[in-house]
């Protein structure tokens, strides 16, 4: 399989980059803002949905990831301790709120209801996977009503 390289300009473009880093994990110290250039920067062990349904998987995969957001201000974080590097997140979505747009908030939600939230001038996102894949045992689930 291919390293993925995505970006986003809109929010359709948003939503498939969400769908790519569904279950997506990270520390808490893998998060780097730059205030100065206004980035926002995640690295991150993405699942790797893409490919699926093809038939061709025989094991689950992940992939070292790096999400970063451009024009990025204003971070707000809830049920994040800042202080704890070494915490783990799961990453379930990423949503746009639209305000004045093109601008708008986008909202990173964790599970355990835990979110990063922004504000932005418009959509600029990049996700780009940083080497080979690796086998893993689990496989995220997730209850459906």
């Amino acid at each position: 399989m291919q390293q993925l390289k995505l970006a986003a300009l809109d929010e359709e473009d948003l939503s498939v980059i969400s769908a790519q880093v569904q279950d997506a994990v990270l520390k808490v110290g893998d998060i780097r803002y730059y205030p100065a250039d206004r980035h926002l920067v995640l690295a991150m062990n993405r699942f790797a949905w893409d490919g699926e349904g093809s038939g061709a998987r025989t094991s689950n995969e992940r992939r070292r990831s790096a999400l970063s957001f451009a024009r990025a201000e204003r971070l707000r974080a809830q049920n994040i301790r800042q202080d704890a590097k070494d915490a783990v997140l799961s990453l379930l979505a990423i949503n746009f709120v639209a305000a004045d747009e093109p601008a708008g908030r986008i909202d990173l939600v964790f599970a355990g209801g835990a979110t990063l939230s922004f504000d932005v001038e418009c959509i600029e996102a990049q996700l780009a996977d940083l080497g080979a894949a690796w086998a893993t045992e689990h496989r995220p689930s997730h209850e459906t009503d």
